[in-house]
């Protein structure tokens, strides 16, 4: 079955000694509400982006630990979002507008770049931030891998190359080898002071790509429900209030290194993950598990039309098995699916309604239908569980 490493998702070997992140004191602790992890002395967070999705979750997770923020962005994206949070207004690439002259002669603790794609743009903040922060975060992802087929892929691992690395166009092979370029380049601008942080599929409220949100909707909707697979299939998401709990915590302890940023603690597949939702949202979902051949049959896709789902024995299949253990060891906390499940409910119902019908990911309700029959009258079965 095709699968697209941007749709998925989103540096040559570990980068240097790793300190540790802190433990959290229990398993459904929230973003910054656990007493053991207490933040040191607030600091001065500078954020490259700031006002999407992960976004706001840093924001809020450093506010709640006492530390001052500075977005630097394009304005053009929720700009009245944190009014008591200055902001710089410029562009990432130093050659479009006033580039990165706002950022000049500033000094930070620590800067967390949530929108690098580019090399070349990664590597013109790194060097113009290094004598002025202690510490650059560049969050990347598991897609950077080479070999997308293994399981338990772990930081050490190959990266995935290109053969023309001056290139700017992020698309279905480059995206992964740009992402592994960029931790390269900040690297090379501030050696042994850069944190880089892989995180898998990221969901949860304010999620605009509804790559996971499909699955709380469609089951909470009831009735027969396309399952892909036979359920055994490894799935990893990660709330983003977790991540940025990760990431913040990172930050105090000036962490460097290399981590894999996904979840759950514990492994989860789909069959486990469709019961969870069920079982959340309290409906009376009947799955049907139509196995990938089938799928692939109708040209139903894994990680669009089925949105967090890839098959294990697909290319791409060990992105839903990436390891972790660095991440838990470190104190990674996730919180229970159950917990974003409705969350990220509540946040969805109560967005504008021409927003709410129109999914920007999974099947329709019709074209679901379709699937189901082609299925039941290829099997003469009807059974759904």
């Amino acid at each position: 079955m095709k699968l697209t490493r941007r749709g998925v998702i989103q540096a040559a070997a570990a980068l240097g000694a790793v300190q540790v992140l802190g433990c959290a004191s229990s398993p459904k602790a929230g973003p910054g509400d656990d007493k053991d992890n207490a933040p040191g002395k607030p600091l001065n967070i500078l954020i490259l982006g700031g006002t999407r999705f992960l976004g706001p979750a840093l924001v809020q997770v450093a506010q709640a630990r006492g530390h001052t923020l500075t977005l630097f962005n394009r304005g053009k994206s929720n700009p009245g979002l944190f009014p008591d949070v200055e902001k710089l207004q410029g562009d990432r690439d130093p050659d479009k507008g006033e580039g990165l002259k706002a950022l000049a002669g500033r000094k930070w603790d620590a800067v967390i770049d949530t929108s690098g794609y580019v090399p070349r743009i990664v590597k013109a903040s790194a060097e113009l931030l290094a004598p002025n922060v202690e510490q650059y975060v560049f969050i990347s992802s598991i897609s950077v891998y080479k070999e997308m087929t293994k399981s338990n892929l772990n930081e050490s691992d190959a990266v995935g190359t290109i053969p023309d690395e001056t290139t700017e166009e992020v698309g279905e092979t480059s995206y992964g080898p740009l992402k592994a370029l960029c931790e390269k380049a900040a690297e090379t601008a501030l050696p042994g002071r850069t944190l880089n942080i892989r995180p898998g599929l990221i969901v949860g409220p304010d999620d605009g790509s509804d790559r996971f949100t499909y699955w709380p909707l469609r089951v909470a909707k009831g009735g027969e429900v396309l399952a892909p697979g036979d359920g055994e299939d490894p799935v990893q998401v990660i709330d983003a209030r977790d991540l940025a709990a990760f990431i913040i915590r990172g930050v105090e302890r000036r962490s460097t290194g290399i981590f894999n940023v996904t979840g759950p603690v514990q492994p989860m597949k789909m069959k486990g993950m469709l019961e969870t939702l069920r079982e959340a949202t309290g409906s009376d979902a009947r799955f049907t598990w139509v196995d990938s051949a089938f799928l692939d049959q109708q040209k139903v896709t894994a990680f669009g039309d089925m949105p967090a789902w890839v098959p294990r024995t697909g290319p791409e299949g060990g992105i839903g098995a990436v390891s972790i253990t660095k991440a838990t060891q470190a104190g990674l906390v996730t919180r229970s699916l159950a917990d974003t499940v409705r969350d990220t409910l509540t946040w969805f119902h109560a967005l504008p309604a021409d927003r709410q019908e129109k999914l920007r990911a999974g099947l329709s309700a019709e074209r679901e239908k379709e699937v189901l029959a082609a299925w039941h009258q290829t099997k003469g079965t009807a059974k759904a569980g």
